[in-house]
C-alpha cells in the first residue's frame, strides 16, 4: 500500500456559498453541472491517471490495482420499472429523480468497492439494464 497525502483546502466566504450550493443539489443536478463544467471548460471531475513511461504492462497493472470503480448505466432497457427500482434501491432517489436517470443514464454511484459494484452491475442486468464499470 502506500501513503496517501491529504491536503485541506480552506475557502473563502463565497467559494464555500458555492459547495453549500452544489452540495444541496440532487445527484441528477450535479451530474449536470459537472458535464457543463466538461465541455465549457475542459475539465472533468474524474481522477487524474498516472501516465506510465515505459512498457506495455503498464494498463494491465493499473487495471489490476483498481479497487473502485463508478457504476454508470448505459441502458435501462425494455423494463423501465424495474430498473428504476433497482436505482432507488441503490441511491435513495426519490421516483422522479429515479425515473429521469433511469432514461438519460449516467453514474449510479461513484467510487464503489469492486465486490459491491459487481453486485449493483448483477442487479441492473436482472432488471434488463446495461451497466458499465468504469
Amino acid at each position: 500500500m502506500t501513503e496517501e497525502n491529504t491536503v485541506t483546502v480552506e475557502l473563502g466566504k463565497s467559494e464555500q456559498s458555492v459547495v453549500d450550493a452544489i452540495e444541496k443539489l440532487t445527484v441528477i443536478e450535479a451530474n449536470n453541472v459537472a458535464k457543463y463544467f466538461e465541455e465549457k471548460y475542459g475539465i472533468s471531475a474524474a481522477a487524474p491517471v498516472a501516465v506510465a513511461a515505459a512498457g506495455g504492462g503498464a494498463a494491465a497493472e493499473e487495471e489490476e490495482a483498481k479497487s473502485a470503480y463508478d457504476v454508470v448505466l448505459k441502458d435501462c432497457g425494455a423494463k423501465k420499472i424495474a430498473t428504476i427500482k433497482v436505482i432507488r434501491e441503490i441511491t435513495g432517489l426519490g421516483l422522479g429523480e429515479a425515473k429521469t436517470l433511469a432514461e438519460s443514464g449516467g453514474t449510479i454511484k461513484e467510487a464503489v468497492k469492486t465486490e459491491e459494484a459487481e453486485e449493483m452491475k448483477k442487479k441492473f442486468e436482472e432488471a434488463g439494464a446495461t451497466v458499465e464499470l468504469a
